[in-house]
């Protein structure tokens, strides 16, 4: 029963976390990823850096519009934050108990976290589709959760399914790096509570938000080609001046992304908007690990309290 403790409480405290930080840098994750979004040659680009969305929706008087897609964001990020933490604490506790070890290697978590992360993109990619589209519309022009879904067809849905499913390397750099760093941090610590179950142990605030930071950076880094070209594959249709532009079929497929982004904008197109990539997920990332820190023992508690509650409404109903 601690195993499946243990992996809810993971789960819980790590879908609050995302659900916090999401909210909190959502105006920044917009402007970033309209910006990303623009595949055109650099004398046709609408905007030259992040801080010209931002103009846009300040001259437009859209500001609100920074919000758009907000609860499709919020949705998404609850459940696929959920799904991964249950996961990968289930994997690797599962691990542990197969293979006899006291601590997981650099190599099992790396397929720990992969496995996990496959498990939460499958799940949530339709609403990732719509929260990208929603939040690449035209300011005062996105669509609704239900209106985006109910005009796509399947195949719309998962768009950039594949590539999302390689960029499950991301989170699992991350975590791995964070993983790994945190038992180095806590490796003189010794569990002082014998006889009973004790909660897992937790690092500081500002340890756990330092990690997070130096974690996701990495991750990020190594993966942002891969993060530019799902944003251009998901982007919304253009709706500029009244006139509907779809993208072409081939702007659809990874390998028409790639050619797209180098014809129009050479190598270094492939680190647009990377300093703003980095920004956001590191604050983000950085914010969530740092509240899952500080849940997951409350969660424990509580979890723990509720078993024992039902374990003694369990024995006088069978005395009874």
């Amino acid at each position: 029963m601690g195993f499946d403790l243990e992996s809810l409480s993971e789960a819980t405290s790590g879908a609050i976390g995302a659900l916090v930080s999401t909210t909190i840098l959502y105006p920044l994750d917009t402007c970033k990823t309209k910006y990303q979004a623009e595949a055109r040659a650099q004398n046709q680009q609408k905007y030259r850096n992040i801080s010209d969305v931002l103009w846009e929706a300040i001259a437009t008087r859209q500001v609100l519009s920074l919000y758009q897609g907000l609860g499709t964001k919020n949705l998404q990020a609850f459940i696929s934050q959920f799904v991964y933490f249950y996961g990968y604490s289930f994997f690797k506790r599962l691990y542990l108990k197969k293979s006899g070890s006291k601590k997981i290697g650099t190599k099992a978590n790396l397929i720990v976290a992969a496995a996990a992360g496959a498990c939460t993109v499958i799940v949530t990619q339709p609403l990732d589709t719509a929260s990208s589209k929603m939040q690449t519309s035209e300011f005062g022009k996105s669509k609704g959760l239900w209106k985006s879904l109910s005009e796509s067809t399947w195949s719309e849905a998962f768009d950039g399914l594949g590539i999302s499913l390689l960029l499950t390397s991301n989170p699992s750099i991350q975590y791995t790096v964070f993983d790994q760093l945190k038992q180095r941090l806590l490796k003189g610590k010794l569990n002082r509570e014998t006889g009973a179950e004790s909660s897992p142990e937790s690092l500081s605030a500002l340890s756990a938000f330092v990690l997070g930071a130096v974690s996701k950076c990495i991750a990020t880094f190594l993966t942002y080609p891969a993060i530019r070209c799902k944003v251009v594959i998901q982007a919304a249709e253009s709706d500029e001046g009244g006139k509907k532009q779809s993208s072409p079929n081939n702007q659809k497929t990874v390998a028409g992304t790639l050619h797209t982004i180098w014809k129009r904008e050479g190598l270094l197109g492939f680190y647009k908007g990377l300093e703003a990539q980095i920004l956001k997920t590191v604050l983000s990332s950085a914010l969530l690990l740092m509240i899952k820190e500080k849940i997951t023992k409350t969660a424990w508690v509580l979890m723990l309290a509720l078993r024992k509650l039902l374990f003694v409404t369990q024995t006088r109903l069978k005395s009874a």
